[in-house]
């Protein structure tokens, strides 16, 4: 993490609004935090990582995100399912 100041500040309250951040964002990771300083004001601007996402399905009454711990049975099953498209069934002027 790269903290940045403009201005004067001490460490100690850096840290306050740092922690603060990390308060109100607690599943963030913060890649910068740039506080500067305006007169009496502070703002604080911050950039962080992305958070992995891993794909959640419904797959035959399980939640899962693989396949892998599947047995050969529920493969079988994931392997014959229908799957379902959207189409569009009616047009702007159908709806008026």
């Amino acid at each position: 993490m790269t903290l940045t100041i403009n201005g004067e500040m001490d460490k100690k309250e850096a840290e306050i609004y740092v922690q603060q951040l990390k308060e109100k964002y607690p599943d963030r990771i913060f890649k910068t935090i740039d506080l500067t300083v305006d007169g009496e004001y502070v703002n604080v601007s911050y950039t962080y990582d992305k958070v992995p996402f891993e794909r959640i399905r419904r797959i035959t009454g399980y939640l899962v995100g693989t396949l892998d711990r599947f047995n050969d049975a529920k493969k079988a099953e994931v392997n014959d399912r229908v799957k379902h498209s959207l189409t569009k069934c009616c047009s702007a002027e159908d709806l008026e």
